[in-house]
């Protein structure tokens, strides 16, 4: 049954200068779509597929603030020669009636000097506790210069027209580690107590609103904690938020937890797929793999709204700034708790690459249930072509799904 006091998560809704049709964000997901790291049709076709589909806005996935900011093999890199590429995108999902942004990014410690060709940057000398990489500290100069590129990166954006752009300050990216006290062991303006560790996310917000005024709107991807024994929990990311929200420089932020260092599985939730991890890693790794992939990768039940619990310390802190809930949000009962929770805007991930068409399925059905069962076998996909294993369509293809099927 709908609630009738709920607010209604399919009306229009504003984001900075961006009216979206409706309150519900596809969230980033990486796509493994763009082998030399330009915009293909089927980069095109995948977020075209969620704005047919429904959403308010699609995300293309870690678009790079540069090539040392890398996290893995095809990414796009937000320069001019991306340009014409991202142009065709953001036509299209328009076309299809939803709005998109380009979530922007830089690696720091999860940046791979085989993929970049330099070592990876982070607030202090540190070693990735899963790839063993050593991490140099980086220069007070090369903090100017990562500010920079993240404008130039969002230049790129509205050039290219997209109508969001989403910094990524989470899952111990670069900006994301400057919040960590376990990472960040700086001695100057960047280290020392949370409003220091906060300075670098709060100066590229600042500076990329100063590049797009109000021609887009700007999100910030946010940690809240990122399951790191001594790194970022809640109470400083509280802080980090109310800085965030005082600079009156973000649209919204999107809370998040986990990181890409240690026991992924804290962000995703459910079902940990050792096997098929093991499968596409070197086969010299694989009987590692087998043996303690779960304790690696971490083994978190799923369970319904599971960011809501510490989400909601944010509502009553934010004054200009809106909140976007993520994390098992898979039926419209979870949109609608979320938005009398005080949430602006809805973001899903794994059931739209389950099913892409689930807003509209929601808006029709409203008592309609996800398919997606939470055995995270699209996280291995990323190695390729995200997507969901048990969608013949988008694992095989439109006619080889046809000869599955039949």
């Amino acid at each position: 049954m709908i609630d009738p006091s709920s607010p209604d998560p399919f009306a229009p809704a504003r984001l900075g200068p961006v009216t979206l049709r409706n309150r519900v964000i596809k969230a980033a997901t990486s796509e493994g779509r763009s082998p030399d790291g330009l915009v293909t049709d089927d980069l095109i076709d995948f977020h075209r597929g969620f704005a047919e589909g429904g959403v308010g806005m699609t995300t293309v996935a870690y678009c790079c603030v540069s090539r040392q900011g890398a996290s893995a093999p095809g990414q796009i890199v937000m320069d001019v020669k991306a340009v014409p590429g991202l142009r065709r995108l953001t036509e299209a999902v328009h076309d299809a009636g939803a709005a998109i942004s380009a979530q922007l990014g830089h690696a720091g410690v999860v940046a791979q000097k085989k993929l970049t060709g330099v070592t990876a940057v982070a607030p202090s000398r540190f070693v990735n506790p899963t790839s063993f990489a050593y991490c140099r500290e980086i220069t007070r100069t090369e903090i100017d210069t990562v500010i920079t590129q993240f404008g130039d990166a969002a230049r790129v954006a509205v050039e290219a027209g997209f109508d969001a752009v989403e910094l990524h300050f989470g899952h111990l990216y670069l900006p994301s580690s400057f919040l960590s006290p376990l990472i960040n062991r700086r001695k100057d303006e960047y280290g020392g107590s949370i409003d220091n560790r906060s300075r670098l996310v709060r100066e590229i917000a600042r500076h990329v609103r100063d590049v797009v005024g109000d021609q887009i709107a700007v999100i910030a991807k946010l940690d809240m904690d990122d399951g790191l024994p001594g790194s970022i929990w809640i109470d400083e990311a509280l802080r980090t938020a109310q800085l965030l929200d005082a600079d009156a420089t973000l649209d919204a932020i999107e809370l998040t937890q986990g990181s890409s260092v240690y026991k992924p599985m804290y962000l995703f939730r459910g079902d940990v797929p050792v096997k098929e991890f093991a499968k596409v890693m070197p086969r010299a790794m694989r009987p590692a793999i087998r043996l303690v992939g779960k304790q690696t990768m971490g083994v978190y039940p799923y369970r319904d709204l599971y960011m809501l619990e510490s989400a909601r310390q944010f509502v009553p802190l934010m004054r200009n700034t809106k909140l976007i809930l993520l994390g098992g949000i898979t039926d419209r009962e979870h949109l609608e708790t979320g938005l009398r929770e005080g949430f602006d805007f809805l973001a899903m991930g794994r059931a739209l690459l389950r099913e892409p068409d689930r807003v509209n399925t929601m808006i029709a059905e409203p008592a309609s249930r996800s398919r997606c069962n939470h055995n995270n076998k699209c996280m291995v996909t990323v190695f390729g072509r995200t997507h969901c294993v048990l969608d013949p369509v988008q694992r095989y293809g439109t006619a080889l799904a046809a000869e599955k099927i039949t």
